[in-house]
């Protein structure tokens, strides 16, 4: 939230619509995404965990309290992808955008286990 707070407190406007996620990551073999999500219908945090947790090989990792979200080095040598730091988009109105940090071992969980997987499902 600091950039946001202090773009708007820069630029001399509280009605700046902005979003930023700034993350130290201790890389080994892993990838890393910010990604900010928009929805036509609107989609709470909570509820947003709740879909993600319940998503076959995607692990929620999201505690503020005690700071501990995904990194690339926890997903290492692992097939779920982790998702953490889930919250509202303060650039959109309502419930309509979330933004979101997404981990994944590329070389565990890619192309080849993803076609496998997808296989299995059609089989």
């Amino acid at each position: 939230m600091k950039l946001v707070k202090e773009t708007r407190k820069i630029w001399s406007d509280t009605n700046v619509r902005v979003t930023a996620t700034c993350i130290r990551v201790p890389v080994m073999w892993a990838h890393a995404e910010s990604v900010n999500l928009q929805f036509e219908k609107p989609l709470d945090e909570e509820t947003a965990k709740d879909i993600l947790k319940n998503a076959p090989g995607v692990v929620v990792i999201d505690d503020r309290a005690s700071n501990h979200f995904p990194t690339p080095l926890e997903v290492s040598k692992r097939d779920d992808v982790a998702v953490g730091r889930i919250r509202h988009d303060v650039s959109q109105d309502g419930d309509y955008g979330l933004d979101i940090f997404v981990c994944g071992d590329q070389i565990r969980k890619g192309a080849a286990l993803n076609a496998v997987q997808i296989a299995e499902l059609l089989l």
